[in-house]
């Protein structure tokens, strides 16, 4: 198990909200120790039982059914969109919750991922602004009639002024004590206003952190299902190369037949070399995530690397794929990171070669300023979808149209970061089926 995958597990294991993943027929396969913790069971009691256990009625019964119908028609009603729903925990005690579904198709089978997030405290709050809202009404009728009853007393007074001298004075202590009251009570319904828009603005962020928190999740989830296909998939194939390639290594010993026992011994060092590249590459993302890549700068002949790659590169070409090299210089002093340099520059060409077909040329420019190396790698491949251009950079990512070619979706995303540490750009044009253009631009002088 790799660094990235642990660190995967160990924020899904950390979450503070339940993450549980089911099957296509309901059948819970996973649950984190949150989503342990909030329905009370214990992990074997669900795991490869149906969902439907931890939902109330009406839930409970038609789980089944719209599994079914969105099987058959397509038809979501909660996947990808999110809203409130009652859970339902061991003890039979059931809690208001917010639930987010994601669907994810892994090696032919369908995964459905939900976060679980308990929202019982946030129902608490609302209750009791809508108990408070009714006490501030009934406080003001109060209010109300205590204000006609003043008028009446004071029509009183006016009426009875001359005979009741004595009594105007006791009568004006109460009514000044009664004024007092009233100051301090509207004191406090001040304060309470205050305070409820405190509440009500502490609910508005934690509303929005709980997005963030979603949104976060969701990302998480494509990140790790991306991961998953690729890596699957690409140490899958060398390491089955192994396999076989050493099982039929000593009948072939055997047999004398060395031209057989060499080329199965160059499939496995090849099988191998993969491996170590993929590891590379994971191990270029993590430094490069953690800002540990430093630049190493020297003085080097940029057109001279570049020729010689080109020429290393026409040994691995396909049938009918030629490479031409369009420059004015013949020779191109930079001062900078020579290794990074290369890397960008294999990149680019192998990609051209693998993303074309046979018979189709490959073109690499080089042009140069006073302050700018400008490279252009052109190919007439397979070109990437208009609508899966903007991800390109994306690590793990690789356009729907790629098939079964060997990648892992990390090469762009790494190149694009070591460009960018150098102080340069790349961008890209592409059309289907036409092929694409990357432009590089790159300081000459790395300081």
């Amino acid at each position: 198990m790799n660094d990235l995958q642990v660190r995967l597990e160990a924020i899904i294991d950390n979450a503070i909200d339940g993450i549980i993943t089911i099957d296509e027929r309901g059948t819970i396969e996973t649950i984190n120790p949150a989503g342990v913790s909030l329905f009370g069971y214990h992990k074997s009691e669900v795991v490869g039982r149906n969902i439907n256990m931890l939902m109330p009625e009406p839930y409970h019964s038609q789980h089944d059914g719209y599994m079914h119908n969105y099987k058959t028609t397509g038809e979501r009603k909660i996947i990808g969109i999110g809203r409130e729903v009652s859970a339902k925990r061991k003890d039979g005690s059931v809690f208001p919750c917010f639930l987010s579904v994601s669907e994810v198709l892994l090696e032919n089978k369908r995964i459905f991922t939900g976060i679980i997030h308990d929202i019982t405290p946030l129902k608490a709050a609302e209750l009791g602004l809508r108990d408070y809202a009714s006490k501030l009404e009934e406080t003001n009728s109060s209010l109300q009639t205590l204000s006609k009853e003043h008028e009446k007393n004071l029509h009183r007074i006016s009426e009875l002024n001359q005979q009741l001298e004595q009594r105007v004075d006791l009568r004006t202590r109460e009514l000044a004590g009664a004024v007092r009251a009233l100051e301090l009570t509207n004191q406090s319904l001040e304060n309470q206003i205050i305070e409820n828009k405190e509440v009500e603005e502490e609910l508005r962020k934690r509303e929005q952190l709980l997005m963030e928190a979603n949104a976060k999740a969701n990302e998480l989830n494509e990140l790790k299902s991306r991961f998953i296909s690729m890596a699957s998939h690409e140490f899958r194939t060398p390491l089955s190369t192994v396999l076989s390639s050493l099982s039929l290594l000593s009948r072939y010993h055997q047999m004398g037949d060395e031209e057989k026992y060499t080329r199965h011994t160059q499939k496995i060092k090849s099988a191998v070399a993969n491996l170590t590249e993929l590891l590379d590459y994971f191990l270029s993302v993590e430094k490069l995530e953690e800002g540990k890549v430093q630049l190493e700068s020297e003085h080097f002949d940029f057109f001279q690397q570049i020729n010689d790659q080109i020429n290393d590169m026409r040994e691995i070409v396909k049938s009918g794929q030629t490479i031409f090299f369009d420059t004015e210089l013949t020779q191109l002093p930079v001062y900078m990171d020579h290794k990074i340099a290369r890397t960008i520059v294999q990149n680019l060409l192998s990609n051209a070669i693998k993303y074309s077909t046979e018979a189709k040329p490959i073109r690499i420019t080089l042009r140069a300023d006073e302050q700018m190396v400008k490279l252009v790698v052109k190919d007439e491949g397979m070109g990437i979808p208009p609508d899966e251009q903007a991800k390109l950079f994306e690590r793990f990512y690789r356009a729907r149209n790629a098939g079964n070619i060997q990648g892992t979706g990390l090469g762009l995303n790494i190149i694009k970061k070591y460009i960018e540490l150098m102080g340069g750009s790349i961008t890209f044009e592409s059309k289907l089926d036409k092929g694409t253009t990357f432009y590089v631009s790159i300081p000459i002088n790395q300081i």
